[in-house]
């Protein structure tokens, strides 16, 4: 299984953090594909293989496709570098795999899960932006564009990568939902980040969301806006609660 970390510029995390946060990874995963970070930082647990793709400029997405292309394992887990999400949750993520699920990613809003810093105006953007989801592709998300999630290694075949930037988190769940791939959702603790405060760019990543979720539409989703207000679906899974 690999792993796809992203250190961005900023995260200020020294190498022995970065490899605190390595040594809480577990025994499943046999390859980390990390992005940014410290150089020349070794990593001491054995079996573990580390590949470096350098630094990115994360104003054009939010994690290079190069790091989804470069990743060889069967299946294949999402999650920042910044503290903000924890390894130990990866096995809960693996269960929904390994039970027939085909892409499973983390809510914050779903029993279990809960968040550590989340403005007012980008709640109420994300709350507009799932509506739109759910009458676009009939699908009933609780959590758009958070970005732990993890998926077989095939799905990455059917996204048409290239190496320009997207807003790659909206992007891997609107193809898991334009495809038709069984989605399930799980709890995640949204973590406060241990270093620098983020500052999120509400507008910016929302119109960058909408215009992802409107390129992967399916193509009924136009009758489906007109058919009146959204009712509610089945369509995809979450956690038992």
């Amino acid at each position: 299984m690999s792993l796809v970390l992203a250190v961005r510029p900023g995260d200020g995390r020294p190498g022995a953090a970065l490899g605190r946060l390595l040594d809480q990874v577990p025994s499943s995963v046999r390859e980390v594909v990390l992005v940014g970070g410290p150089a020349g930082e070794g990593v001491a647990r054995e079996g573990l293989s580390v590949l470096r793709l350098g630094g990115w400029d994360f104003a054009r997405g939010d994690i290079p496709h190069a790091a989804l292309l470069a990743a060889t394992g069967d299946l294949i887990v999402l999650m920042n570098a910044d503290g903000t999400m924890s390894p130990h949750e990866i096995p809960h993520y693996l269960h929904y795999l390994e039970s027939g699920y085909d892409f499973v990613k983390g809510s914050r809003f779903i029993a279990g899960g809960d968040y550590a810093d989340y403005p007012l105006s980008r709640r109420l953007g994300h709350r507009a932006l799932l509506r739109i989801a759910r009458r676009l592709y009939g699908q009933h998300l609780t959590d758009l564009w958070y970005g732990f999630c993890a998926f077989r290694r095939p799905f990455v075949d059917l996204l048409d990568l290239r190496e320009d930037g997207v807003e790659l988190g909206a992007e891997l769940v609107t193809h898991a939902l334009h495809y038709g791939l069984r989605v399930a959702e799980v709890p995640s603790l949204e973590l406060p980040r241990r270093h620098d405060p983020s500052h999120p760019r509400t507008i910016r990543d929302g119109a960058r969301i909408l215009g992802a979720l409107l390129a992967e539409r399916p193509h009924n989703a136009l009758s489906r806006l007109a058919q009146g207000p959204f009712r509610g679906s089945h369509g995809s899974h979450g956690a038992p609660r």
